[in-house]
């Protein structure tokens, strides 16, 4: 495999420069535990905002966008994260709310209302979802590295994980924060510097509409059910993935909260029609070509060696920004949900730290394990998502939103909606519907006749959350 000397030189530059920001706010930022995961609470509105976009905009979002577009999707794959867009939407809604309970995790509200066993459960899921996360992350970030610069795919896996695993453990969520706001501009930038050294290589835009099909063209080629689904499925994954609530723990106040979640879901719908206009050009210019590789060919065969690097570098930052967070999250929750709450409840605030940093350290060279055996990385998220989602969803929205519910509803609920979305994956998602949506709607209904019973029959109340 031939080495892209310039592009690779921009990529050890840029992963230089996310150590120097995990060794910076190692220094100068971490006084506490609350600073290192929760970047002390002190996050504004942009910071908050391009950490989000910068978690939703993986490896799937760039390279597996385009490839739609290329392929039959056409210009309606920019459905794949203008769905994300609209979908994180009424998280603006709970935002005010999620960030005066003053929590720090998912598990954390989840038993602050319905008890030990929901509180355990539901860290379990969270870290186990995490733990795949990361892996398929770190195994993303080595195969991009791999094709984009020319190296050995495990020795991309290991460098890609190293870095990931080195900034974060030294900075927290304070590191994440300015790495992600780092990361957004060049996964924004450097595509969309992309764009015009693409359609000039195309033969310009007026060539490239006159020869691509009206129907590929048109926003509607996925179809409306298709469209609609992805919304749903983004709400659901946002409002209970662990590393996208954290964002809203750690800004500064409520308002904060609000703000960013809006301004994230500007971010990605503009950046939507980035990488689509790049896929649709890439057909053009490359009609023959293997679809998954229409944004690295294009890229790298009509754009300035320069503008590859910004592309490698974005593509790599693209992965490498949900790998730090859900590894930081994992750790959290291990730290503060079990280790703290059922082990050493009178642990000092820098062993927290310490704990915390370890834990990042096992899941990140776990993690780097498991991408090793480059398991299929669709396969992998699919589980994850629906496994953090579909039985915690309908607890923790339930909690933050219904001032009265039965005791025992999150229990049942968190069971119900687990046992469903994992006999759905397994029956290959019948009817079309997606494991994470039966779930989360299963979880929901169970939720809701559990709390309509008990609350007549037995008066079991669940306490209410407590605003600190």
């Amino acid at each position: 495999m031939s080495l892209n000397l310039v592009p690779l030189i921009i990529v050890i530059v840029y992963l230089a420069l996310m150590l120097f920001v995990g060794f910076y706010t190692n220094k100068f930022l971490i006084n506490d535990s609350t600073d290192y995961m929760l970047a002390g609470r002190a996050l504004p509105a942009i910071m908050v905002a391009c950490s989000l976009a910068a978690n939703n905009i993986g490896g799937g979002s760039t390279v597996g966008l385009a490839s739609k577009a290329y392929g039959n999707w056409g210009m309606s794959a920019v459905w794949y994260v203008l769905a994300a867009a609209i979908g994180i939407i009424p998280m603006a809604f709970f935002a005010p709310k999620l960030r005066k309970i003053m929590a720090y995790t998912i598990p954390e509200v989840v038993g602050r209302r319905f008890g030990k066993s929901s509180h355990i459960i539901t860290s379990i899921l969270n870290i186990i979802s995490l733990f795949c996360l990361t892996a398929s992350q770190i195994l993303a970030s080595g195969i991009i590295i791999s094709a984009l610069v020319g190296i050995n795919v495990k020795v991309a896996i290991l460098i890609a994980g190293l870095f990931t695993v080195i900034y974060t453990v030294m900075g927290g969520l304070w590191a994440d924060a300015f790495t992600d706001l780092f990361q957004w501009a060049i996964i924004f930038f450097g595509l969309l510097i992309a764009i015009p050294f693409v359609i000039k290589g195309a033969g310009g835009w007026s060539t490239i509409v006159a020869k691509v099909p009206p129907t590929k063209m048109s926003l509607n080629g996925m179809g409306i059910a298709t469209i609609v689904s992805l919304i749903g499925q983004y709400f659901i994954t946002f409002m209970s993935g662990p590393e996208m609530v954290s964002r809203v723990f750690a800004a500064k106040d409520e308002k904060a909260g609000k703000k960013a979640t809006l301004m994230s879901a500007l971010f990605m719908g503009l950046f939507a029609f980035v990488p689509a206009i790049i896929g649709i050009a890439a057909f053009v210019a490359f009609p023959s070509i293997d679809p998954s590789k229409a944004l690295s060919t294009a890229v790298f065969s009509l754009a300035p060696q320069w503008v590859s690097g910004l592309v490698c570098a974005a593509i790599i930052a693209s992965t490498m920004s949900s790998a730090d967070s859900d590894m930081l999250c994992a750790s959290t929750i291990i730290t503060k949900d079990l280790y703290q709450k059922y082990m050493n409840p009178d642990v000092s605030d820098n062993s927290m730290i310490k704990m915390t940093r370890i834990s990042n350290v096992i899941i990140g060279l776990l993690a780097m394990c498991i991408a090793l055996f480059q398991i299929n990385i669709i396969t992998l998220n699919i589980f994850s998502f629906m496994l953090r989602a579909a039985g915690p969803f309908a607890a923790f929205i339930l909690a933050i939103s219904m001032k009265k519910c039965s005791k025992h509803a999150g229990i049942v609920s968190i069971l119900v909606g687990s046992a469903v979305g994992i006999y759905w994956q397994i029956m290959k998602e019948p009817y079309g519907i997606l494991a994470i949506i039966a779930g989360s709607v299963a979880s929901i209904i169970a939720f809701m006749i559990t709390s309509f019973i008990e609350t007549r029959v037995t008066n079991k109340i669940a306490p209410p959350l407590e605003e600190i």
